[in-house]
Protein backbone atom coordinates (compact mmCIF):
# COMPACT_ATOMS: atom_id res chain seq x y z
CA UNK A 1 0.00 0.00 0.00
CA UNK A 2 1.57 3.49 -1.08
CA UNK A 3 -0.01 5.26 1.75
CA UNK A 4 2.37 4.10 4.23
CA UNK A 5 5.70 3.14 1.65
CA UNK A 6 7.39 5.97 3.78
CA UNK A 7 5.62 5.53 7.34
CA UNK A 8 7.07 4.50 10.79
CA UNK A 9 5.37 4.35 13.89
CA UNK A 10 6.73 4.09 17.16
CA UNK A 11 5.85 2.02 20.19
CA UNK A 12 7.65 1.77 23.37
CA UNK A 13 9.07 -1.52 22.58
CA UNK A 14 7.93 -1.81 19.06
CA UNK A 15 8.92 0.01 16.10
CA UNK A 16 6.51 -0.44 12.38
CA UNK A 17 7.99 0.54 9.76
CA UNK A 18 7.36 -0.15 5.58
CA UNK A 19 7.93 -3.64 4.42
CA UNK A 20 11.09 -2.35 1.46
CA UNK A 21 13.27 -4.64 -0.26
CA UNK A 22 16.05 -4.63 1.77
CA UNK A 23 13.86 -6.30 4.33
CA UNK A 24 13.18 -9.86 1.91
CA UNK A 25 16.08 -11.98 2.50
CA UNK A 26 15.25 -11.76 6.17
CA UNK A 27 11.89 -12.41 5.79
CA UNK A 28 12.61 -15.48 3.21
CA UNK A 29 14.28 -17.18 6.03
CA UNK A 30 11.43 -16.58 8.44
CA UNK A 31 8.87 -17.99 5.59
CA UNK A 32 10.76 -21.39 5.17
CA UNK A 33 10.25 -22.29 9.05
CA UNK A 34 7.53 -24.92 9.20
CA UNK A 35 5.97 -23.68 12.10
CA UNK A 36 5.16 -20.39 10.52
CA UNK A 37 4.15 -21.55 7.42
CA UNK A 38 1.66 -23.53 9.81
CA UNK A 39 0.88 -20.85 11.76
CA UNK A 40 0.50 -18.24 8.82
CA UNK A 41 -1.22 -20.59 6.39
CA UNK A 42 1.23 -19.82 3.75
CA UNK A 43 3.16 -21.52 1.53
CA UNK A 44 7.28 -21.03 0.58
CA UNK A 45 8.16 -19.02 -1.75
CA UNK A 46 11.11 -19.01 -3.81
CA UNK A 47 13.71 -15.64 -3.13
CA UNK A 48 12.44 -14.33 -6.46
CA UNK A 49 8.95 -15.09 -5.80
CA UNK A 50 9.08 -13.19 -2.16
CA UNK A 51 10.74 -10.30 -4.27
CA UNK A 52 7.82 -10.02 -6.19
CA UNK A 53 5.84 -10.58 -3.51
CA UNK A 54 7.00 -7.57 -1.62
CA UNK A 55 6.83 -5.48 -4.75
CA UNK A 56 3.31 -6.12 -5.45
CA UNK A 57 2.38 -5.42 -1.60
CA UNK A 58 3.54 -2.10 -1.95
CA UNK A 59 1.65 -1.64 -4.99
CA UNK A 60 -1.58 -3.07 -3.85
CA UNK A 61 -4.16 -0.69 -2.27
CA UNK A 62 -5.68 -3.92 -0.82
CA UNK A 63 -2.98 -4.70 1.82
CA UNK A 64 -1.07 -2.73 4.04
CA UNK A 65 2.17 -4.28 5.96
CA UNK A 66 4.45 -3.08 8.55
CA UNK A 67 8.01 -5.08 9.42
CA UNK A 68 8.50 -5.30 13.34
CA UNK A 69 11.62 -3.69 14.88
CA UNK A 70 12.42 -5.19 18.27
CA UNK A 71 13.55 -2.11 19.86
CA UNK A 72 15.40 -3.77 22.39
CA UNK A 73 18.08 -5.14 20.05
CA UNK A 74 20.25 -3.56 17.48
CA UNK A 75 19.73 -3.38 14.11
CA UNK A 76 19.60 -6.32 11.35
CA UNK A 77 22.33 -6.11 9.56
CA UNK A 78 21.82 -5.27 5.54
CA UNK A 79 18.83 -2.83 6.97
CA UNK A 80 20.39 0.64 7.85
CA UNK A 81 19.67 1.74 11.11
CA UNK A 82 16.43 2.41 12.27
CA UNK A 83 16.07 1.58 15.80
CA UNK A 84 15.62 -2.03 16.24
CA UNK A 85 15.74 -5.62 14.60
CA UNK A 86 13.29 -7.25 12.42
CA UNK A 87 10.98 -9.26 14.02
CA UNK A 88 8.20 -10.07 11.88
CA UNK A 89 5.36 -8.17 10.91
CA UNK A 90 1.69 -7.13 10.65
CA UNK A 91 -0.71 -7.09 7.69
CA UNK A 92 -3.95 -5.52 6.89
CA UNK A 93 -6.22 -6.85 3.93
CA UNK A 94 -9.28 -5.35 2.66
CA UNK A 95 -10.91 -8.62 0.82
CA UNK A 96 -14.40 -7.20 -0.06
CA UNK A 97 -13.64 -4.57 -2.84
CA UNK A 98 -17.17 -3.08 -1.90
CA UNK A 99 -16.86 -2.63 1.57
CA UNK A 100 -13.31 -0.73 2.55
CA UNK A 101 -14.51 -0.51 6.59
CA UNK A 102 -14.09 -4.29 7.09
CA UNK A 103 -10.52 -5.60 7.05
CA UNK A 104 -8.47 -8.40 7.90
CA UNK A 105 -5.52 -8.04 10.36
CA UNK A 106 -2.79 -10.36 11.13
CA UNK A 107 0.52 -9.87 13.07
CA UNK A 108 3.53 -12.51 13.00
CA UNK A 109 6.47 -12.44 15.61
CA UNK A 110 9.07 -14.73 13.60
CA UNK A 111 12.32 -14.03 15.88
CA UNK A 112 12.25 -16.36 18.85
CA UNK A 113 14.20 -13.94 20.86
CA UNK A 114 11.52 -11.02 20.43
CA UNK A 115 8.93 -13.94 21.75
CA UNK A 116 6.91 -13.34 25.21
CA UNK A 117 7.61 -9.44 25.46
CA UNK A 118 4.62 -7.78 24.18
CA UNK A 119 5.51 -7.02 20.98
CA UNK A 120 2.75 -8.50 18.94
CA UNK A 121 -0.37 -6.94 21.48
CA UNK A 122 1.14 -3.64 21.15
CA UNK A 123 2.25 -3.79 17.47
CA UNK A 124 -1.66 -4.54 16.87
CA UNK A 125 -2.49 -2.11 19.19
CA UNK A 126 -0.65 0.77 16.98
CA UNK A 127 -1.55 -0.99 13.46
CA UNK A 128 -5.41 -0.75 14.44
CA UNK A 129 -5.64 2.84 16.14
CA UNK A 130 -3.48 3.50 12.22
CA UNK A 131 -6.07 1.53 10.44
CA UNK A 132 -8.71 3.53 11.83
CA UNK A 133 -7.66 7.01 11.55
CA UNK A 134 -5.97 6.93 8.47
CA UNK A 135 -7.80 3.98 6.57
CA UNK A 136 -11.21 3.94 7.64
CA UNK A 137 -11.64 0.64 9.17
CA UNK A 138 -14.24 -0.07 11.33
CA UNK A 139 -14.62 -3.89 11.30
CA UNK A 140 -11.54 -5.91 11.93
CA UNK A 141 -11.19 -9.67 11.43
CA UNK A 142 -8.54 -12.42 12.37
CA UNK A 143 -8.77 -15.59 10.94
CA UNK A 144 -6.56 -18.56 13.48
CA UNK A 145 -6.53 -21.78 13.46
CA UNK A 146 -7.85 -23.61 16.26
CA UNK A 147 -4.65 -25.37 17.35
CA UNK A 148 -2.87 -21.82 17.70
CA UNK A 149 -4.48 -20.93 21.05
CA UNK A 150 -1.51 -18.33 22.01
CA UNK A 151 -3.30 -16.06 18.98
CA UNK A 152 -6.41 -16.62 20.49
CA UNK A 153 -5.84 -15.57 23.48
CA UNK A 154 -3.95 -12.94 22.46
CA UNK A 155 -6.99 -11.37 19.93
CA UNK A 156 -8.91 -12.06 23.05
CA UNK A 157 -7.12 -9.68 25.78
CA UNK A 158 -7.62 -6.87 22.65
CA UNK A 159 -11.24 -7.32 23.00
CA UNK A 160 -11.80 -9.70 19.48
CA UNK A 161 -14.66 -11.71 20.12
CA UNK A 162 -15.59 -15.06 18.30
CA UNK A 163 -18.07 -15.32 15.60
CA UNK A 164 -18.15 -18.72 13.95
CA UNK A 165 -16.07 -21.27 13.19
CA UNK A 166 -14.87 -22.96 9.98
CA UNK A 167 -14.73 -26.37 10.49
CA UNK A 168 -12.81 -27.20 7.03
CA UNK A 169 -10.11 -25.28 7.71
CA UNK A 170 -9.69 -25.68 11.14
CA UNK A 171 -10.00 -22.20 11.69
CA UNK A 172 -11.46 -19.57 14.44
CA UNK A 173 -12.61 -16.21 12.73
CA UNK A 174 -12.85 -13.48 15.45
CA UNK A 175 -13.81 -9.94 14.98
CA UNK A 176 -14.37 -6.34 16.76
CA UNK A 177 -15.97 -3.95 15.89
CA UNK A 178 -15.31 -0.32 16.10
CA UNK A 179 -17.69 1.43 17.65
CA UNK A 180 -18.75 2.38 21.40
CA UNK A 181 -15.59 2.62 23.96
CA UNK A 182 -13.36 0.54 21.59
CA UNK A 183 -13.88 3.69 19.07
CA UNK A 184 -13.37 6.34 22.03
CA UNK A 185 -9.96 4.04 22.70
CA UNK A 186 -8.66 3.85 19.23
CA UNK A 187 -9.28 7.28 18.64
CA UNK A 188 -7.49 8.62 21.50
CA UNK A 189 -4.29 6.10 20.60
CA UNK A 190 -4.74 7.43 17.40
CA UNK A 191 -3.83 11.36 17.98
CA UNK A 192 -0.95 10.00 20.58
CA UNK A 193 0.66 7.68 17.56
CA UNK A 194 4.60 8.96 17.08
CA UNK A 195 4.87 9.04 13.23
CA UNK A 196 8.27 9.33 11.77
CA UNK A 197 9.49 8.85 8.10
CA UNK A 198 11.50 5.61 7.14
CA UNK A 199 13.76 7.35 4.19
CA UNK A 200 16.42 10.27 5.93
CA UNK A 201 14.61 13.54 4.69
CA UNK A 202 18.14 15.18 4.36
CA UNK A 203 20.64 12.55 3.84
CA UNK A 204 24.06 13.07 4.49
CA UNK A 205 22.97 16.19 6.79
Amino acid sequence: MKINFNTTIEGDIVKLVPYRKHHVDVYHVWMQDPFLQETTESEPLTMEEEYQMQASWAADEDKCTFILLDRSLPDTPGTGSHGGAMAGDVNLFFNDPDDRTTAEIEVMVAEQKSRRKGIAAQALGLFMAYATDKLGVQRFLAKILESNSASITLFDKLGFQEYKRIAIFKEVHMELIVDGEVAQQLAARAKELRYGEYDDPNPGS
